[in-house]
């Protein structure tokens, strides 16, 4: 994936998104229906069927976050009157790839599409586009013709996540090996976080193993550290990238296991709540905290601009190429780094999560070190 525009217009989409979304409520409401209906095709102007279509129910973040928001955002770019059909892969592609020809025999005006398997999933974007169908690649960007993608600054991520470990382990650095625990080789944001965290660690450290995991599985990259421990010994490990918190969870149950005294800086991404958790409990060094809200307002705006044919310039000024299909319309959205001088001004202060559901009794003593009450 390359960016057209590059990375200085990524805060201006945020704001230009929130714009276009204010300006199309409020076009809706001064205008009418009848102005909706003239400018969008086959008559469609609030009656809007979306697919949304998500890959997976183990992360936390798709059922909690992503599901509800775009559902709500659709409903009040259309007056109430749009719909979501929902369909979740649980991490099959065969099952995803049925989903979406289903949702194509049932006429949805368009589809939000999150893929199980990038590639795998051309074919079913190939024979929507042949439907009349536009598809709204979200968080992964889908080979074949899609319409417009929505993500976040996904290089930017793995740098950040580089960069926080390069930090945490200041001399140390040099002092032994780090291990990388990649993410699902059937993912392309986990090449491209990988790609972003390799710029940063690249000549700085020595990476001892590297894993790319599959289906960013906590337990999957538990064995694969065993496995780490066992072939560099638990003295010479002075650090772990972790792709994501479900595999950092993994990472330190068999770092404890291993025999770890102190636990060597580890990071995660998503701000999980048990991410969170072992933040506060200092057993996980750091996670990355993507705004869901900003990319579910991204694709229910685009969604709904496909569904009614109208352009996405005011929605999207930055571009993605994916294979075959250049110039993708995007919308990418700004991370965070999360660690705990910033859970108060990040995770809670977004609602994301209360201070209760993180303070339980179990850590509680560590967020009072911390002034969480």
């Amino acid at each position: 994936m390359t960016s057209r525009t590059g990375r200085a217009a990524v805060a201006a989409c945020t704001v230009a998104l929130a714009v276009s979304l204010s300006a199309c409520g409020s076009a809706e409401q001064a205008e009418g229906d009848g102005e909706a209906s003239a400018n969008a095709p086959s008559g469609k102007g609030d009656d809007i069927r979306v697919g949304l279509l998500l890959p997976e129910n183990q992360t936390a973040r798709y059922e909690r976050f992503d599901r509800p928001l775009i559902e709500r955002h659709v409903k009040e770019l259309t007056d109430n009157r749009g719909e979501v059909v929902y369909a979740n892969a649980k991490q099959d592609a065969t099952l995803q790839s049925q989903q979406i020809d289903t949702m194509i025999t049932n006429k949805v005006d368009v589809l939000i599409l999150d893929a199980v398997d990038a590639r795998a999933v051309a074919g079913s974007v190939r024979e929507a586009k042949e439907a009349g169908i536009p598809v709204v690649a979200f968080d992964r960007l889908a080979e074949g013709p899609v319409d417009a993608y929505t993500s976040f600054d996904n290089e930017q991520i793995g740098r950040v996540q580089a960069q926080a470990l390069l930090e945490a382990l200041g001399d140390d650095a040099d002092k032994g090996q780090i291990v990388m625990m990649n993410g699902s080789f059937t993912d392309p944001n986990a090449a491209q976080f990988k790609r972003g965290a390799h710029q940063v660690l690249d000549g700085k450290v020595t990476v001892g193993k590297e894993y790319d995991t599959t289906e960013w599985k906590a337990e999957h990259a538990n064995k694969n550290m065993e496995g780490a421990i066992s072939a560099l010994g638990k003295d010479e490990i002075v650090g772990v990238y972790s792709a994501n918190d479900s595999m950092a969870g993994g990472v330190i149950t068999a770092l404890k296991a291993g025999g770890f005294s102190t636990l060597p800086p580890v990071t995660g991404q998503d701000a999980e709540l048990s991410g969170v958790q072992r933040i506060v409990a200092g057993e996980q060094f750091m996670s990355v905290y993507k705004p869901y809200g900003p990319e579910a307002e991204a694709a229910a705006a685009m969604a709904v601009a496909l569904a009614r044919g109208e352009p996405l310039d005011t929605i999207a000024e930055d571009t993605v190429d994916s294979a075959g299909t250049p110039d993708i319309p995007a919308v990418l959205i700004p991370v965070v780094p999360l660690t705990r001088d910033n859970i108060q001004e990040t995770v809670i202060a977004d609602g994301v999560y209360t201070v209760a559901q993180i303070c339980t009794e179990r850590y509680r003593a560590a967020c009072e070190e911390l002034g969480l009450r």
